[in-house]
């Protein structure tokens, strides 16, 4: 099945792409504009599976991380792609209150939470159709799923656009009180996936600001300043150059493993990183107030495509986000969802080459 394209339009093609352990059909979505650059999407936790872009000598490479095949994203991967909910991110004790209530959720990181629980959004099969550009996902979470509170509807649209942005647009309505941080957790290499590590990719966000942790990744809840620091990428820097610094946020995280304070509200810049080997640029902009910058510090001998190895370092995330542990940190940007209210977020990562 395919939606016709026009001129200005992304083209738009899926096939039947495996089934889960349950029997349920699993789709594959191509997404082509007309500049060449293509994405792949499958409905099985939203994962971006390939996406394609040129260099400076106009030649396509695939610049995310992930696996040939349905079966290894069935199996344990790393959130290669993959939308990341109902709470991205940590929650600090697995625990938090709504108007005076408490919700305890999913443990699975040691006494923490993190990125939904053992069963999050990365693990469910979503509804699909193919809309102009893209396609939209939609997954009903069920009241209590993973402890957390209220029904959630959610909806998630990929699409392409003609200056070669991959868009991402989450929505979210609730029948109870509720909280909600929704994001994407690929893993980019603008070299190639399989290429080597990020290293030399050069890094800049619009920020001099963190929100610190403790060794459990925890935040404090206090909004420090990083300028000057191994952190700061107010100007651009190698994210090789100052990873292995005797410095503490550094050593907490194995490298970095941050969540950057944004600036403004509405959409906005997030962040740019290139790639100086092959001239790719990739610009990330949001309407989240964080990102989290994450360099693939726990990767190692993960068999991806190719029968290519991902080892650590081999990519690096840009996740836009409400900050960790917002649910226990009133003074942060809210998170709770509420019924009547719609969650919504936008973010866009733009390739270019120079």
């Amino acid at each position: 099945m395919s939606i016709p394209s026009s001129p200005q339009a992304a083209s738009v093609e899926s096939v039947a792409w495996g089934k889960t352990a349950a029997g349920e059909e699993v789709k594959l979505f191509t997404l082509r504009n007309a500049n060449g650059m293509e994405a792949k999407i499958t409905n099985w936790g939203g994962y971006i599976v390939s996406l394609k872009v040129a260099d400076k000598k106009g030649q396509f490479a695939d610049v995310v991380l992930g696996f040939d095949s349905l079966e290894d994203y069935l199996a344990k991967n790393p959130f290669f792609g993959c939308i990341t909910g109902r709470y991205a991110n940590r929650i600090g004790g697995a625990k938090f209150k709504i108007d005076g209530v408490e919700h305890h959720v999913t443990a699975n990181s040691g006494k923490n939470h993190i990125h939904g629980g053992k069963l999050g959004f990365d693990k469910k099969l979503w509804n699909a159709k193919e809309i102009t550009d893209g396609v939209e996902l939609s997954y009903t979470s069920a009241d209590g799923e993973e402890g957390f509170p209220g029904e959630l509807k959610c909806t998630v649209s990929y699409t392409l656009t003609q200056d070669n942005g991959l868009r991402i647009d989450y929505k979210a309505t609730t029948n109870k009180p509720t909280v909600v941080n929704l994001t994407n957790h690929a893993y980019f290499n603008l070299s190639g996936e399989g290429s080597g590590d990020i290293l030399g990719h050069e890094l800049t966000i619009p920020t001099d600001q963190i929100t610190a942790t403790d060794d459990d990744l925890i935040t404090t809840g206090e909004i420090v300043s990083i300028k000057g620091t191994p952190l700061d990428f107010t100007t651009p820097h190698a994210i090789g150059e100052r990873i292995g610094a005797d410095y503490k946020p550094l050593v907490q995280g194995i490298g970095y493993d941050h969540n950057y304070v944004l600036a403004g509200s509405g959409m906005k810049l997030a962040a740019t990183a290139k790639d100086p080997a092959s001239g790719r640029v990739m610009t990330v902009r949001t309407t989240e107030p964080g990102v989290q910058l994450y360099t693939g510090n726990h990767l190692k001998e993960v068999n991806g495509k190719g029968g290519h190895v991902y080892q650590k370092r081999h990519g690096f995330c840009l996740e836009t986000q409400h900050y960790p542990d917002s649910p226990n940190k009133p003074a942060f940007p809210s998170v709770i969802l509420r019924p009547g209210e719609t969650f919504q977020s936008t973010t866009i990562y733009q390739f270019s080459a120079e």
